[in-house]
């Protein structure tokens, strides 16, 4: 354990940190980072590379970055053993693990017990991007439950994130804490936008955001788009992401002759400029998917003032509990889509007076968390140790 007068050594451990953040998770590491470096704490962030083009090692915002290889390069495993041996060489006061989705997470949480170092897990629940995974998906938690639960403390970056963690690993809500993510990170833009579209005429405009996989439900809004063009025959359609649905994207547009009112295609790596001019031109910003944590993207275009329609689930029902955004349930038919994007078009709900979480808050919420932590694990000795069961499950050894 570092002197209490030493800044404050974390390593914080998660799957991909590309040299731009793109989604969710890489975005958080990269908003949290950058101010928990200024706020003083000493902070390495550890991550897998599966491409071996990235840097090993750089320095970045004050964060020294740190990426070993992984394996295999076409699956989201991310196997990569090297990380147990950079947590168990090192001198870390606190682990920060995020998301658990991966091989990543378990191996570093066992790292650290290993090591006897205390160790946070922030949640980051994911979709199934296949049956196959959702069908595993209890088997997954209850796995990761001996670890999971070793956490000293849990982080949820939304209520529906920390409640569903809890009722799946059957833990008390003393060991969950809430922190959201930040909505503040883009150019703010809106007035700029506004001005523009008032002097130069445009057709009305919906934008869907998020990785290309079924789950993000980018095709309900493709089904919709038919009936949408019914009453409002100009509208066009941007789909911004990659993703191995891309081509089923193609294909269902090509089926339902939308051709000339589709584009789909992702935003280059760091042009927040260009993704905040964007989101703020859009008339309606749409998030049909089945799972979001939190919907970053959601907190993107209510920060720049823009309607917004979403499915009712996971966290994004709570954004319509609020009155943010109008809702449609998952198993909408087409005709129900494109009776809610038509309401939005013409009648848009524009939230006032809405107050939005930030990163600094994010981060200084974490901070406390890390200092609270620390403390409490420098009254006891130990961690609590893997049971020789637990053993065999992780190490392959009674």
């Amino acid at each position: 354990m570092s002197d209490t007068s030493s800044p404050l050594r974390v390593l914080m451990v998660t799957p991909r940190y590309p040299s731009y953040p793109q989604g969710g998770l890489a975005m958080h590491v990269y908003q949290v980072g950058r101010r928990l470096a200024q706020a003083g704490v000493d902070l390495t962030i550890l991550a897998t590379d599966v491409s071996r083009q990235l840097p090993t090692y750089e320095v970045a915002d004050g964060i020294q970055i740190r990426r070993v290889p992984a394996w295999p390069t076409n699956k989201d495993y991310y196997f990569a053993p090297d990380i147990y041996r950079v947590i168990t060489s090192g001198q870390w006061d606190l682990v920060h693990c995020q998301a658990y989705h991966n091989l990543v997470p378990p191996l570093a949480m066992l790292a650290s017990l290993r090591a006897n170092i205390p160790y946070v897990l922030t949640i980051h629940s994911s979709g199934d991007v296949s049956p196959v995974r959702k069908a595993l998906r209890g088997t997954h938690w209850m796995l990761l439950r001996p670890l999971m639960s070793r956490a000293r403390k849990l982080i949820g970056v939304s209520e529906f994130d920390a409640t569903l963690a809890r009722e799946r690993l059957r833990l008390p809500a003393e060991r969950f804490v809430v922190i959201s993510n930040g909505a503040d990170h883009l150019p703010q833009m809106a007035d700029v936008v506004e001005k523009t579209t008032k002097e130069t005429q445009h057709d009305p405009f919906i934008l869907s955001i998020g990785r290309l996989e079924r789950y993000k439900g980018h095709q309900r809004v493709i089904a919709a788009l038919p009936r949408v063009l019914e009453q409002v025959p100009n509208v066009k359609l941007r789909i911004v992401g990659v993703g191995p649905y891309e081509s089923a994207l193609h294909k269902l547009v090509r089926k339902l002759g939308v051709t000339d009112h589709v584009e789909i295609g992702a935003v280059p790596p760091g042009d927040w400029h260009g993704m905040s001019s964007l989101i703020a031109s859009a008339d309606l910003l749409t998030l049909l998917s089945e799972h979001e944590a939190q919907g970053i993207a959601v907190l993107e275009a209510l920060a720049l003032k823009r309607p917004v329609l979403v499915a009712s689930t996971s966290a994004l029902r709570d954004f319509a509990e609020r009155g943010l955004a109008s809702a449609v349930p998952i198993n909408s038919t087409p005709e129900v889509v494109a009776a809610a994007v038509i309401k939005q078009l013409h009648h848009p709900l524009l939230p006032v007076n809405v107050t939005l979480p930030t990163w600094d808050d994010c981060a200084a919420d974490l901070l406390n968390v890390y200092q609270s932590v620390v403390r409490s694990s420098s009254q006891h000795e130990a961690l609590p140790v893997l049971s020789s069961q637990e053993k065999f499950l992780y190490e392959g050894r009674k």
